[in-house]
């Protein structure tokens, strides 16, 4: 799905700002013969839940309902008028004035309905769009809804991170022609010094494809006419990490001679694969180093920001980080032509997280009963986890900063039946995009011996607790039972491996001379030791640690205010692992 843009034969106006807001309940009119009966309002983008004082709308499970009036320019007059949303954490309903015109699962994709029929250039029209966070077996990710004796419904669910709601993500209304661009493919490669680029375009109506490839100048290097083709690019300057280049393919579809719709599309000319145990990009060795992250502020709960995505970057550069994982959902599409321009790598994953009973809300492991995966989860579960990846590789396929799919975070990989399972999905996740490794986040309980999913991916993604849920604050254990379960990874697989998760729980400001657990202290030497490791065993080829910054969970008791292993606060501020970690990762590597 193409992202709304503004081009010589498309506009876009932006619908974010306060929208009217009520929970679902008597005052809520269906199906939509008036206006919300509120006098509450709502920021677009943003989570609801931490933004009003009422801990009914805070734990309120089941939809709400956001609505404000919206005018059509009137220059739009023959174009195709279209609603984007670009998420809905996790299902949206959307009516145009009385009209229910959409509805859409999956709370971290977009989604776009063509609204022409129902609106008209120069008038206004009542958009209402209703969002649910209601989680089920059958959900990505799942979860279960419990009626206490009181009548009170209650999401539990099995990941560990905040289950925040609402249009976290930008609005638009956006025009473009009858006929237009629909979609573009682009797959790169390197030939010598030529770049290679295979494109695809789809159209909307009887048109002809031309294309053209303009550097970053705007000198047109390469063109061609026809829906698919190849292009060579003489001396290419490449996208590498750490040192972005972009070139725009410009798809123009064109009828009687007359360009009637054009679609710039950036094109990162570069490579990826995986060689042995080494991960190549561009045909050189790449080490990851950086962070699992999250979308998530105070306040904003998973709203987009612009300052936070600005300063979260300059952070990871100030700390050498030149990579992360979109733990564990697809982030806003700013966040990823962000990356494009600067040059960082980025392992995209679906929101396949909490595939697990074995690991109560990701920090209790409650053990297996035995049953078959598929008997522990609803049976469209699957389906709606397909979906999520033909989503996720529909709309970032093109970003040259993403050099691996994640399909799954700690899914049961050791149940019976979960062959059956996953072995579809990586078949699917490969015929989507052959040009890209596939991966997925093997559990702590599941190691070499044990795992059934991990002979499918190309590269093996771990998240390991040594030192902290095993081994806690026996840190001679822990670098000693890490080496030999990385070790046995290495025999039996041979495959490149990277730590996707390691770190500790740390209160700032809270020290000790001893290794005493949630110190400042206790979480430099923990990541020490597995540095150490790292260092010793040839097939790592990367580290990111659990977390960048601390991050709001529902987990109380346990997770006091949220989880703490943030390398930086939750307001960003660093603790003094980030400045451990800033003089490794800004060191030269022995290999470099």
């Amino acid at each position: 799905m193409l992202k709304p843009k503004i081009t010589a034969t498309r506009e876009l106006v932006s619908l974010d700002g306060l929208w009217a807001f009520a929970v679902d309940d008597d005052a809520v009119p269906e199906p939509w013969t008036a206006p919300l009966a509120t006098t509450r309002e709502a920021p677009v983008p943003a989570s609801y839940n931490d933004l009003f004082t009422d801990p009914e709308i805070r734990d309120h499970v089941g939809w709400v309902w956001y609505q404000r009036t919206v005018r059509v320019p009137r220059g739009w007059a023959g174009e195709r008028v279209v609603v984007r949303v670009d998420a809905a954490t996790h299902a949206g309903v959307v009516y145009v004035d009385d009209h229910r015109v959409a509805a859409h699962e999956g709370g971290y994709l977009p989604f776009e309905i063509d609204v022409t029929d129902v609106v008209s250039p120069g008038a206004e029209f009542r958009l209402t769009i209703g969002v649910s966070n209601e989680l089920t077996p059958e959900t990505i990710p799942p979860g279960e809804i419990v009626e206490r004796p009181d009548g009170r419904r209650s999401q539990t669910y099995l990941h560990d991170f905040y289950n925040y709601a609402g249009l976290a993500r930008s609005v638009w209304l956006a025009s473009r022609p009858a006929v237009h661009v629909d979609d573009v493919t682009v797959v790169t490669g390197i030939d010598g010094a030529d770049g290679i680029v295979d494109y695809r375009v789809d159209v909307v109506g009887n048109a002809a494809v031309r294309v053209r490839l303009l550097d970053e100048s705007g000198v047109e290097v390469a063109a061609a006419d026809g829906a698919a083709g190849t292009l060579r690019v003489p001396d290419a300057t490449l996208w590498r990490p750490g040192a972005a280049y972009l070139y725009t393919l410009v798809a123009e579809a064109v009828v009687a001679d007359a360009v009637v719709d054009e679609y710039p599309q950036t094109v990162g000319i570069r490579t990826v694969a995986v060689d042995g145990g080494r991960f190549l990009i561009n045909g050189e060795p790449f080490h990851f180093t950086g962070f699992g992250k999250h979308e998530d502020s105070a306040v904003r709960g998973k709203g987009h920001d612009d300052a936070y995505l600005v300063h979260d970057f300059e952070l990871m550069h100030w700390i050498g980080a030149n990579s992360f994982r979109t733990s564990h959902y697809p982030y806003a599409e700013e966040v990823m032509d962000y990356a494009d321009r600067h040059g960082i790598v980025v392992i995209d994953e679906t929101p396949a997280v909490g595939l697990n009973k074995a690991i109560g809300g990701g920090i209790g492991i409650v053990g297996t009963d035995g049953t078959r995966f598929q008997d522990q989860f609803g049976p469209g579960l699957q389906e709606a986890h397909k979906r999520e990846i033909r989503g996720l590789i529909a709309r970032d396929k093109n970003h040259p900063s993403v050099v691996m799919w994640s399909i799954a975070n700690e899914p049961d990989s050791m149940s019976e039946g979960t062959d059956e399972y996953f072995a579809p999905l990586f078949s699917l996740a490969r015929e989507l995009d052959p040009s890209r490794p596939v991966t997925f986040v093997n559990v702590m309980l599941a190691p070499p011996e044990v795992c059934r999913v991990s002979k499918y991916a190309d590269v093996l993604c771990l998240n390991r607790y040594y030192g902290w849920y095993v081994d806690g604050g026996d840190l001679a254990s822990a670098e000693a039972n890490l080496e030999r379960e990385l070790r046995a990874w290495a025999e039996k697989y041979g495959k490149p491996m990277i730590m996707t998760e390691y770190g500790a729980d740390t209160i700032a400001g809270f020290h000790s001379v001893w290794d005493q657990p949630w110190t400042e202290e206790y979480q430099v030497r923990l990541l020490d030791v597995y540095h150490r490791v790292f260092d010793r065993i040839p097939t790592m080829i990367g580290e990111q640690v659990w977390n960048f910054a601390d991050f709001q969970t529902s987990s109380g008791f346990f997770r006091v205010d949220g989880n703490k292993k943030g390398v930086f606060t939750r307001d960003r501020r660093p603790k003094a692992v980030a400045h451990a970690l800033r003089a490794r990762w800004t060191a030269p590597r022995a290999n470099d």
